[in-house]
Order: C-alpha cells, then sequence, then structure tokens
C-alpha cells in the first residue's frame, strides 16, 4: 500500500521511524538477557510499521511509560505503545487499541484485602510506577486510599515487600510474575481496570496525516493476525485482542 508524502514526513520527519519501547511494561516488550536483543509486540510491530513505511526503525527505549509521556516534550520519538487514557489524550493521538490487558493490585499473603473495592479505604497506601496508566486511572477512581508513586513499577512492587506500601498496582501479568519469584504476596481478582494498549503519536500540526496511517495499520495488523501472533511469539498468548474496527 503507497504511503502518502505527508504521512511519512509526519511520522519519520527525520528518515528514520523512532519508536518508544516501553520495557516497564513486559508484556508488550522484553529483552533477551543472553543477546541483549529487544522483542515482544511492539518492537515488532514498531518494525513493522518502518518497514511499510520504507524506512529504518530506531527504538527508544524507556524504563517506564510516564517517562515515554515526558521524552514527548523534546521530541524523542515519533510513534510510541501507550494505553490509552483521557489525560494523555490532550497531547497524544491514539489509534483503537491493539490488545487489553489488565490492571491489578498485588498484596501480602496475610493482607485482609481480598476485592478491589477493599483497597479504597482511609490510611491505605497503595504503590503505583509514576505516569502508568493504572496510575493515572487510580488518581481519578480512588476517594480514601493514598497513592504513593515510584519511578518504575518494579520500585512500587519492592517497597511493597518491604513493608512500605500496603498494596501495590501494575499490569496482571507482571505481578503475577513477580509474585511467583517473591513469595508471600498474592494477586487480587479481580482485576481493578482494562488497559488498552495502543499505538500513540503526538498531536502537533503535523500529525493527522500520520494519524490516519497508524490508525490503518492497528487495524491491518490485527485483522491479519500478526498481533496474534507476535503475541504468541514472545509467550504472552493470554492477551486480549479487541476486534476490527
Amino acid at each position: 500500500m503507497p504511503i502518502a508524502d505527508d504521512a511519512l514526513r509526519a511520522l519519520a520527519p527525520t528518515g528514520v521511524l523512532r519508536a518508544a519501547i516501553n520495557m516497564g511494561n513486559s508484556v508488550l516488550a522484553q529483552c533477551d538477557q543472553v543477546t541483549g536483543a529487544l522483542r515482544g509486540v511492539s518492537v515488532e510491530l514498531a518494525h513493522a510499521l518502518g518497514q511499510r513505511l520504507g524506512v529504518a526503525t530506531e527504538l527508544v527505549q524507556f524504563a517506564a511509560a510516564g517517562q515515554v509521556v515526558e521524552a514527548m516534550k523534546v521530541d524523542a520519538w515519533d510513534v510510541a505503545f501507550l494505553a490509552i487514557d483521557p489525560v494523555r489524550g490532550a497531547d497524544i493521538f491514539f489509534t483503537s487499541p491493539y490488545a487489553l490487558i489488565e490492571g491489578a493490585y498485588l498484596v501480602r499473603s496475610d493482607s485482609p484485602f481480598v476485592t478491589p473495592g477493599d483497597v479504597d479505604r482511609d490510611g491505605i497506601c497503595v504503590g503505583t510506577g509514576a505516569g502508568s496508566a493504572y496510575d493515572l486511572y487510580l488518581a481519578r477512581t480512588l476517594k480514601h486510599a493514598r497513592l504513593e508513586r515510584s519511578a518504575t513499577a518494579r520500585e512500587a512492587f519492592d517497597l511493597l515487600v518491604q513493608g512500605e506500601r500496603d498494596v501495590a498496582a501494575g499490569v496482571r501479568q507482571v505481578i503475577e510474575r513477580y509474585a511467583g519469584r517473591a513469595g508471600s504476596l498474592r494477586v487480587i481478582k479481580p482485576s481493578f481496570m482494562v488497559i488498552e494498549q495502543a499505538m500513540a503519536m503526538p498531536r502537533s500540526g503535523r500529525h493527522e496525516a500520520g494519524a490516519l496511517c497508524i490508525s490503518q495499520f492497528v487495524e491491518d495488523v490485527k485483522r491479519s493476525g500478526f498481533v496474534a501472533d507476535a503475541l504468541l511469539r514472545s509467550g504472552q498468548g493470554d492477551v486480549a485482542i479487541p476486534q476490527v474496527l
């Protein structure tokens, strides 16, 4: 499919597609501990979009989603893989979601909390990764519990283990893996939110043509099975994929 010149200028103004990769969400991106190579659905989507545009792809790594959003202010990336959120939406354009993941609570095994609703109590401290989708959501929805933000979700989990947090929030698959390694922790079911993962680009004077291009790209890769196959290749086959629009 030919790419319009204005879409190419919007998505790769330097001649290279700079794709922000959030390494803090291991459902979407992972690093091979032996080779250092990046893999995962967001990595594969970035390369596939670069191929469609006919340009090289540069993967720009970040430790957390909040850092991706902040880096937009200094023009550090052209496209990103972020959760849809109304706060972010003021400055960032989102496609429809290509994957649905869950935000869940992690607690110590002896915690009295059984459901997500139990957490929202006076005096309860909930740890989050600053600027994450679940951090933004909880900031809007918690009425009594107090949020304490860490630079990354992993730091929030560690503070829970150390007794400095009562609860930690995170992506379900990520906290389940952490709980399995750390011991004496459990994950509250059900989840407290569904997180819609989408492709994104900055809203600017040049974004309209690029927005149309990446929106069509996301629908194409969902329809073709590319997203499902990429998730399977990275060991994330339990992730839900939304319907094609």
